[in-house]
């Protein structure tokens, strides 16, 4: 052997050695844990099977509650002196809407004061007729005669009292339209110095109290099979897009529009700070039950990714499986699974997103 040589094999020999005692581990990630702070922070749902319920869309138009509307007449023709209130006010019961300057006025205090008149001097009458009778001058005939003549006199000043009551006349020939309910003029057709015949048949105003509204909705014949009373409904406006408001199908008109083809619903529905004014145009969603039953989760607890859907199955901190699942359809806030989870098992509602990127990039 070559004494050469010795040395490399030695340095070789203790390199292996060397090796042997110091193996290369691989350091491997460890596996998805949800901290306690993630833990409190995190949303759960139990997936739960109930019927299913349905929407459907429709475009709807804000309208005055009829019951709580009244429109208002002129009750003479006359000049227009004066104009109150203007469209969109509130006003009290009672309150002066115009004044209307008219002859018809002038003429019913005038007859006001001939028939105060007359009944002056039927009261006169009575007390002579009743004077000469005690002193043996005329006959009871006479007195009952002047009796009757007060009593058509006072009936006939108590209509006319009547009248001016009805047309809300106090005295001069000026007529004061008032406002017969509390509530906002929605409609307003008269204008200072206007001239109104005493045969008008249109209303000068229109006065309604909104805190409670309808909602009118155009159903179309396909449709008409799933209408009834009672049903919620979900309305939106194009003035407030962030804010739900809710009502109920109260009214169903069971006559076709012989042009359209579609029946009218009413949707009766509150109407806090009279943020909802007639005339707004609005969407109308409508939620009918099926009789089928589903699984059931809340739509926060569905990942939509690559043109699938997923849930995130949580078992315990260490234990959370991603589930691809198929989605029959989502209503509102609730979506109903065709397949992919058991009834009973709990998903991730709340940081749902950051729990699935963490797991599945």
């Amino acid at each position: 052997m070559n004494l050469k040589s010795i040395p490399l094999i030695a340095i070789t020999f203790l390199a292996l050695l060397g090796a042997c005692k110091h193996p290369v581990v691989e350091d491997k990630p460890a596996g998805f844990v949800l901290t306690d702070t993630m833990l409190s922070h995190t949303g759960f749902a139990l997936v739960t099977k109930q019927k299913v319920t349905s929407e459907m869309k429709f475009f709807g138009k804000v309208t005055a509650d009829e019951d709580k509307l009244v429109e208002v007449f002129p009750l003479v023709g006359g000049n227009v002196i004066d104009v109150n209130v203007e469209l969109g006010d509130f006003v009290d019961k009672g309150k002066a809407l115009a004044v209307i300057r008219s002859s018809e006025v002038a003429e019913w205090e005038r007859e006001n004061i001939d028939a105060q008149s007359d009944l002056q001097v039927a009261e006169k009458n009575l007390k002579v007729a009743q004077d000469l009778f005690e002193g043996k001058l005329n006959s009871e005939r006479d007195v009952i005669a002047a009796r009757k003549d007060l009593e058509k006199a006072q009936a006939e000043l108590n209509r006319i009292h009547s009248v001016l009551s009805i047309y809300g006349i106090t005295s001069t020939s000026e007529y004061i339209i008032k406002s017969p309910i509390s509530g906002f003029v929605i409609e307003k057709h008269i204008t200072r110095d206007m001239q109104l015949r005493s045969d008008r048949s249109e209303n000068i105003f229109t006065i309604a109290r909104i805190d409670e509204v309808w909602v009118m909705v155009n159903v179309s014949e396909s449709l008409i099979s799933r209408m009834q009373e009672g049903l919620s409904a979900d309305i939106t406006t194009l003035s407030y897009p962030d804010k739900v408001f809710h009502g109920k199908i109260d009214r169903i008109f069971n006559i076709l529009d012989p042009q359209t083809k579609s029946m009218k619903v009413r949707v009766r529905l509150a109407n806090p700070g009279f943020v909802l004014k007639p005339e707004m145009n609005t969407v109308v969603v409508v939620n009918y039950e099926e009789q089928q039953e589903m699984l059931s989760v809340p739509s926060e607890a569905i990942v939509f990714d690559n043109s699938r859907y997923y849930a995130m199955v949580y078992k315990d901190p260490s234990h959370i499986e991603t589930r691809e699942v198929q989605v029959h359809q989502q209503t509102g806030k609730i979506t109903y699974i065709q397949s992919g989870l058991n009834e009973g098992e709990k998903v991730i509602t709340k940081k749902l997103l950051l729990i699935y990127d963490a797991l599945n990039d």
